[in-house]
């Protein structure tokens, strides 16, 4: 919901293998369109269906959002169930594989070091636990859910989809604890401090624990975690973790890291046109096709609700219900931990020093059926701390855990229990709140997963953080803990009270944009690892522009306006600056002297609109990149090392080192480049970062400065699960995958904004393009004063079937800003979903 909910990018290897066979078939779409045409859901007529108790409606409107009518819950949760399947039963099914570990069955040993990872984490021992945490009323409404997916399965076995069809594989029967287990994968591809952590092991072994705090910045105005790298001092990092440096990379490709954007806000009664409250969520994910979100509309005598829904999951999370808005963005929450622990073998069998004792290590025996190969049965090992990533590895293509069990140290764990957890049945009353007293009742039980949720009525706004947040003895979590004298253990969790909350604040307006929410002393400690905070001032500056409407809350979401380009121009012209850097420009070179001057120049009056036809902003974002090489490179290069690459990754999901250090940090270490017989400063490498800039965009984007566009440098293209992970494909399955990319991939589309604008589209800051990686998955608008109240919009299409014409359909619209309604009032159902409907009927 990173947004969230953070996108499970989810690995469709087995997928892309069989959309490889079709090699030679690139550009012969009518012809896949035809071929697999019997995939797709009817739009009209009557289908008997076993397991319905009546008659239910399914209409489509212009963009393939379902409304559900029935005159049950039961039904319409069935009829849920029914057309989840048929949008998106390949999302759905790669999920599950990928949650239970298991996609060696489907795609032979390249993606065996997946489910060893997965198997590890064991996602599906918590999602058992969160599901017999439920109520029977939930239990029930999950059950009756998966008679719908089954439906679906059953009539269709024999038309899957092109990717499952080619695949040869059929995807089992649904099972209600399945929707618990797609919760939970959700719910760890948040885990965004996981990465970071590991990334942070990586960088400690490049320059060791004394210069590691330079690179963790916690905000802007905190003080750098010296003490948390000194955890790592005396250590031998260097020889401890051999296969550690893939591990990033692996999660990044699995979707399996915490993405930090979205956005959500709501404006009081008094600070409305209407005087009526309004509400915006948008979530950012990382940008492919299908889109993680599918809008869904349900309307049964007791339940209304339209608004996003995960395929697989039995719920709109969120939208709108008639009488209450709802929305979510990333807290950024710290709610687990890595462990190093001190490892020995004797006599076969596996121990972890505790408390200077030596304790036998948990084992439990996992069997892998692999496509191809024999089984392969290991032993899985855990501590106190929890399951240790330390697997023995081979020689797989995808190494993900750290390094085989005969290493001195292994990484262990920590994550939360669900036991006695009601979140979702909290998520289900959320969606049937009637107030936003209600919305906090329900919201403040969502544990099992760290969220900002804002939520409206009519005449009132709230935001309510949710969670379970550990209690540390010590430390801040940024970097992996020893674990062996107990010093940062976990002493239970922060008591719910404690959660930040408000409600109708003066100012008439909240929102959250994963920044900062807890002040440092606050009485539980949420995170230590924000986003800039720059979508949050920005939104703070355009809250403050007077009464709104929903016209201003699209604008907002919109919006490519960066605050760090003023912060900037604060620093090139601060007291201790100008001068100095005037002095560092004037000492370069004649021609590089002259560039630099250009830059400084266009910077100083730039206003910070990054839109995809400025010059200007092409500039800005060329200094952004060449100043991280300038500043870093050096000491963390080259390029595609273990270092450099997590210090991008970590650069991506929180406040990074690449801002701190150009608003600051005029005594870091890194300031000085180690290839130069001489000492640098800060001006002498901002100097040559201006000229640089000029240089780099001389060669991207030719010799007339005035022409540059920002957008012929940054590109949307929306790409496919099967084609991301082409790089782990031999040579004729990434043919195979190339032949089919106009089929299943679309754009580059020129894009405007960064990762610090409202309307994300964030690049990687050091990497070597300025592809957006991140943009916004879904933009929902909720205004009280309108008759129908909620509008929206997807990012690609409804379908995840490349042969459905919504499959791309939403991406012209999600570019030109076009909104669809969702109208709560039946007499305006036929303008909105047209008269055209698939009736599901009792069978027999």
């Amino acid at each position: 919901m990173a947004s969230p909910v953070s996108r499970p990018l989810l690995p469709r290897l087995a997928m892309a293998t069989a959309a490889a066979s079709l090699l030679g078939l690139g550009g012969c779409q009518n012809w896949l369109d035809d071929r697999y045409s019997n995939s797709l859901p009817p739009t009209r007529g009557v289908q008997p269906l076993m397991g319905l108790a009546q008659n239910v409606s399914v209409r489509r409107n212009e963009l393939g959002m379902p409304l559900i009518e029935s005159s049950n819950f039961h039904d319409a949760l069935f009829a849920l169930g029914y057309v989840h399947a048929s949008d998106r039963i390949s999302q759905m099914a790669s999920m599950r594989l990928l949650a239970e570990g298991r996609l060696a069955e489907l795609a032979g040993p390249a993606v065996l070091d997946v489910d060893r990872f997965m198997r590890t984490v064991d996602l599906k021992g918590r999602a058992d636990e969160l599901y017999e945490a439920a109520s029977p009323r939930l239990k029930q409404f999950f059950e009756i859910y998966a008679r719908g997916v089954n439906a679906w399965l059953y009539r269709y076995r024999d038309k899957l989809p092109m990717d499952l069809a080619q695949s040869g594989y059929s995807p089992e029967y649904w099972k209600p604890q399945d929707s618990a287990l797609i919760f939970c994968l959700m719910n760890f591809s948040l885990s965004s401090n996981l990465h970071e952590e590991i990334n942070a092991l990586i960088l400690a072994q490049k320059v060791g624990a004394d210069k590691l705090a330079w690179l963790l910045p916690i905000y802007p105005d905190e003080a750098l975690p010296f003490s948390e790298a000194d955890k790592l001092k005396g250590l031998n990092l260097s020889g401890g973790f051999a296969g550690l440096d893939n591990v990033s990379e692996q999660l990044a490709a699995l979707g399996q890291q915490g993405f930090a954007a979205s956005n959500n806000w709501a404006f009081a009664p008094a600070r409305s046109r209407s005087g009526k409250s309004l509400f915006a969520n948008d979530t950012h994910l990382p940008l492919g096709i299908p889109s993680a979100w599918n809008f869904v509309q349900v309307r049964a005598p007791k339940y209304q609700a339209a608004g996003v829904s995960l395929a697989g999951i039995p719920a709109v999370v969120a939208g709108f219900n008639g009488q209450v808005a709802w929305g979510m963005t990333m807290v950024m929450g710290d709610t687990q931990d890595l462990f190093l622990e001190q490892l020995k073998r004797e006599n076969g069998t596996l121990y972890y020093l505790e408390g200077g004792k030596w304790q036998r290590a948990g084992a439990r025996n996992e069997t892998y059926f692999i496509k191809g190969q024999r089984p392969v049965r290991e032993v899985v090992y855990s501590t106190a701390h929890g399951p240790l990533l330390n697997t023995a590895l081979g020689e797989q293509k995808l190494a993900l855990q750290p390094s085989p069990l005969t290493s001195g140290y292994g990484l262990a764990l920590k994550m939360p229990d669900f036991k006695g957890d009601k979140t979702l049945d909290a998520f289900f009353d959320l969606s049937r709140a009637s107030s936003v007293e209600k919305a906090f009742d329900a919201s403040r039980e969502i544990r099992a997963i760290a969220l900002n949720m804002v939520f409206a009525d009519a005449h009132s706004i709230g935001w309510q953080v949710t969670g379970r947040y550990p209690n540390r003895k010590d430390g801040k979590g940024l970097v992996p803990s020893p674990g062996w004298n107990g010093q940062y253990d976990w002493d239970g969790y922060a008591d719910p009270m404690l959660h930040p909350y408000d409600q109708d604040p003066p100012q008439g307006w909240l929102g959250t944009a994963n920044q900062r929410t807890a002040q440092p002393g606050y009485g539980m400690q949420l995170s230590s690892s924000w986003y800039s905070p720059g979508r949050a001032e920005r939104l703070a500056q355009l809250a403050a522009t007077g009464k709104q409407d929903a016209r201003g809350m699209i604008a907002m979401q919109y919006d490519q306006t960066t605050t760090f380009a003023a912060k900037l121009k604060t620093m090139f012209q601060a007291p201790g600056m100008a001068a100095p850097l005037k002095k560092a420009i004037d000492a370069l070179p004649d021609a590089e002297r002259a560039k630099a001057r250009e830059a400084l120049n266009r910077l100083l009056a730039f206003d910070g609109r990054l839109s995809a036809t400025s010059a200007d902003a092409a500039l800005y974002a060329l200094f952004l990149q060449q100043s991280t090489r300038q500043i870093f490179l050096d000491e963390l290069g080259p390029e595609d090392s273990p270092s450099w690459k997590a210090f991008v990754a970590n650069g991506d999901a929180s406040y990074s080192a690449q801002a701190d250090h150009l608003l600051g940090r005029d005594d870091s270490p890194f300031w000085d480049d180690v290839h130069t017989p001489q000492k640098e400063d800060k001006p002498a490498i901002l100097a040559r970062s201006l000229a640089a800039a000029v240089s780099a965009g001389e060669a991207q984007l030719g010799s007339d400065h005035a022409a540059w566009q920002w957008g012929n440098l940054h590109h949307y293209t929306f790409t496919s699960e099967s084609t991301k992970l082409a790089p782990w494909l031999d040579a004729g399955q990434r043919a195979g995958l190339a032949a089919l990319k106009g089929y299943l991939d679309r754009g580059p589309y020129p894009a405007g904004g960064d990762h610090d604008t409202l309307n994300a589209a964030a690049y990687h800051w050091g990497g070597s393009d300025f592809e957006t990686w991140l943009a916004p998955a879904m933009r929902i608008v909720v205004d009280f004063g309108q008759a129908e109240p909620m509008i929206g919009q997807n990012s690609t299409g409804q379908s995840g079937n490349p042969a459905s014409p919504h499959y791309a359909d939403g991406i012209d619209a999600w570019l030109k800003g076009r909104y669809v309604t969702f109208p709560m009032q039946p007499q305006n159902f036929d303008k909105a979903y047209g008269t055209q409907r698939l009736t599901l009927v009792p069978g027999k």
